[in-house]
């Protein structure tokens, strides 16, 4: 204990807080990573959120809250989709359309559920390996979330290092035009990748209803979309970094959190204030170098494609 802070539920505890920060980071990266800019993050998983836990409360299954969120949130970024891609809507605009479109038609449909608790979702029983000292509660005390987030990480990077298909996306958000030349279908491949963003963000957004706050509340994402976009540019589109960098967002959330607890003498307001004020430092580091090209952003990023062209 340091100053009635216990380390060991601290690492356990912001593994749990990072969880649908990383989903959502690690679907905005492979949205990024083929040229797209979807700033509506934070209105897909608020929608992602309440699907996740109207889905679990009606059926009495977290598991299909799970993929109800994630349906939710791949159903708005369809319409985002189809506005940029087959519209040639302007990306940053409908981003932020879609997250305000979002946060309404969540409040709409969650109107209903408020002061209800969906249904638990329990910990992974890994028997004695969870007695184990330090380790067992740090490692093997999680929902099966936790664990599927670590995996998305690990499957995105090997996916878009190792394999033709990671190649071809990362070659549609290099150069829509010269991919299109050689014959892909530029917007096929980022209608696909637009979903799959949607769909972690939903599962990032169910998390947050199912388990970290098991109920459900106006505007409960709090922010947390906009702090996964910070972290696709701090990660610099790599998953390795983004899960670092939720993990960092997730450590400092728990920290205020444990320094309130322990009654820290720093104003409550500071406290909350701080996973923010160190995101937009973050930003601000990472967009102080020669533009996008010292940032390895993809080049075609936010760019519209139009085969006519």
């Amino acid at each position: 204990m340091f100053g009635g802070i216990d380390p060991t539920l601290l690492i356990a505890s912001l593994m749990v807080a990072s969880v649908p920060i990383i989903l959502a980071a690690i679907g905005e990266l492979v949205v990024e990573r083929a040229g797209v800019l979807n700033l509506g993050v934070e209105g897909m998983m608020i929608m992602g959120a309440v699907c996740g836990f109207i889905a679990a409360v009606e059926t009495g299954s977290p598991v299909l809250g799970f993929v109800g969120g994630a349906a939710g949130g791949a159903a708005l970024s369809l319409i985002f989709a189809v506005l940029t891609q087959f519209l040639l809507a302007n990306q940053v605009a409908t981003g932020l359309a879609l997250t305000l479109f979002g946060l309404g038609l969540s409040s709409l449909l969650g109107q209903g559920y408020v002061g209800i608790k969906p249904p638990l979702t329990g910990v992974v029983p890994f028997g004695p390996l969870a007695d184990i000292p330090v380790l067992g509660k740090i490692v093997f005390g999680h929902d099966w979330v936790v664990y599927l987030s670590i995996a998305v990480v690990a499957a995105a990077w090997w996916v878009l290092k190792s394999t033709r298909m990671g190649l071809i996306l990362r070659a549609v958000g290099e150069s829509h035009d010269a991919a299109h030349a050689l014959g892909y279908k530029v917007r096929r491949i980022r209608m696909l990748a637009i979903l799959f963003g949607g769909g972690m963000a939903g599962l990032g957004g169910a998390y947050i209803s199912l388990v970290r706050v098991p109920q459900w509340t106006d505007g409960i994402t709090s922010g947390a979309g906009w702090i996964a976009l910070a972290i696709v540019v701090f990660a610099a589109w790599r998953p390795w970094r983004a899960l670092v960098g939720a993990y960092l967002f997730g450590g400092i959330t728990v920290l205020q959190l444990n320094l309130q607890a322990a009654g820290a003498r720093i104003p409550v307001e500071y406290l909350s204030s701080a996973p923010y004020l160190i995101t937009i430092l973050v930003l601000v580091i990472m967009s102080s170098g020669r533009g996008k090209a010292a940032l390895n952003a993809p080049a075609s990023l936010g760019q519209n494609f139009h085969a006519s062209r």
